[in-house]
């Protein structure tokens, strides 16, 4: 695992990207919306954000009213509360995100929950005057339907018992960590909520994002469970 993060670590889409353009107004500025957060978004998964900075606000608003996606981004350097003086940088890779819940219980506070739908790649990034960023980015493959390879099948049978265990003791499907319906013969989708569960680090997360492969990112996904003693 560690040796593979290395290896990509030099991949042009792992690197992080700072303001380029800051401020600039023109025709070919970037128009995908950014939210840079420290966690990472899958496909499929879901996220639960309070949102209350102005940047953010109107944005959300708008995604709304207007059935449109944001991109949820790693931050590689930064704060996700916006401070004076203080400078971001973006991971390279990040997930569409589609508001699938909202509430507003308080004027200047959102609380939505968001479910990610396709990964990207940033190709160039510009932060405006008032900190929200945009970008260019070109959209990745979604994920091949392969099913789970024999070799892998104790990764999908440990996130079955997991999934069983959490029913039995009557963990309602909205508190479920991952949503129904649960395709525990999918390579991707085992590895990306597993890639969710793990307590790794930014860097392997994003690695395990970035990987185009979903048997790959299974196999990365199985090492991890192993070294931590997760798998029998």
């Amino acid at each position: 695992m560690k040796e593979a993060i290395e290896h990509l670590r030099q991949a042009s889409y792992l690197h992080p990207t700072r303001a380029s353009g800051v401020g600039d107004s023109c025709e070919d500025a970037p128009h995908d919306t950014l939210v840079p957060l420290n966690t990472i978004l899958f496909p499929d998964g879901r996220l639960a954000l309070q949102v209350f900075e102005v940047r953010y606000l109107d944005m959300i608003r708008k995604c709304i009213a207007n059935a449109e996606e944001f991109g949820v981004v790693p931050l590689a350097h930064g704060d996700e509360v916006r401070k004076p003086g203080q400078h971001e940088a973006l991971a390279g890779v990040g997930t569409l995100a589609s508001v699938v819940d909202w509430t507003a219980p308080l004027p200047g506070l959102m609380r939505i929950t968001c479910v990610g739908t396709q990964r990207f790649r940033i190709v160039e990034a510009t932060q405006l005057p008032h900190g929200l960023w945009m970008a260019d980015i070109v959209r990745l493959p979604h994920d091949l339907e392969i099913p789970v390879p024999m070799d892998q099948q104790d990764v999908a049978n440990a996130l079955g018992s997991l999934i069983r265990t959490l029913q039995q003791r009557g963990v309602t499907g909205a508190q479920m960590p991952m949503q129904p319906p649960y395709r525990l013969d999918d390579s991707g989708w085992v590895a990306n909520r597993w890639c969710e569960l793990l307590q790794l680090d930014m860097m392997q997360k994003e690695l395990l994002l970035a990987q185009e492969n979903p048997v790959l990112r299974l196999e990365l996904v199985q090492d991890a469970l192993t070294e931590n003693g997760l798998l029998n």
